[in-house]
């Protein structure tokens, strides 16, 4: 029996509190998927898998379920500390062929840079598998247009949660994940 997922929905959340461990469960809890048995898995965008909004997908799922994901968690108590975390994906033209995930987390990036990170991360490991050259140095916007231009990979897009620590000793921690449904 395969098991393939068929959709996909995209989440963040972030979550503050005293004990590392509660703050992780609020920013799940913000990116509606704390009550789920979250398994990690590596990074595989499903061939044909359907991107749904996050309240379709919450919907299909029920509490306590194990259900699988791409996820990007970062936390810290240090006061002012900008923290980010990002899940990028890449989706090939053939919807037969399968795409990329990734996760990124930072300290000291803003949401911006984290996510086009996190995207041209998934975006290149999906090109080294469709044979697409690249040279790293170029930045991510030239790289957009190589791939835009191969006409290979279709979309690019991230999901990504940045916060600053407060400064009162709690913890923060950012989330974002990519929800995977059959």
């Amino acid at each position: 029996m395969l098991y393939v997922p068929k959709r996909i929905f995209f989440t963040k959340g972030v979550g503050c509190h005293k004990e590392e461990l509660h703050s992780f469960e609020l920013a799940l809890r913000d990116a509606g998927i704390e009550k789920f048995n979250l398994v990690q898995v590596s990074s595989i965008f499903p061939p044909g898998c359907k991107i749904i909004p996050r309240s379709q997908g919450v919907k299909k799922l029920a509490p306590g379920q194990i259900t699988f994901c791409v996820m990007s968690k970062l936390s810290s108590n240090e006061p002012r500390r900008l923290i980010a975390a990002s899940v990028g994906c890449a989706i090939p033209m053939d919807k037969k062929l399968y795409g990329y995930l990734s996760e990124h987390h930072a300290y000291g990036q803003t949401e911006a840079i984290a996510g086009d990170y996190a995207e041209d991360l998934a975006a290149a490991m999906l090109a080294s598998t469709l044979g697409i050259e690249l040279d790293e140095n170029l930045g991510w916007d030239e790289k957009k247009e190589i791939y835009r231009i191969s006409d290979k990979i279709v979309k690019t897009t991230n999901v990504t949660q940045s916060a600053i620590v407060k400064g009162d000793g709690k913890y923060t921690t950012v989330v974002a994940a990519a929800v995977l449904l059959f």
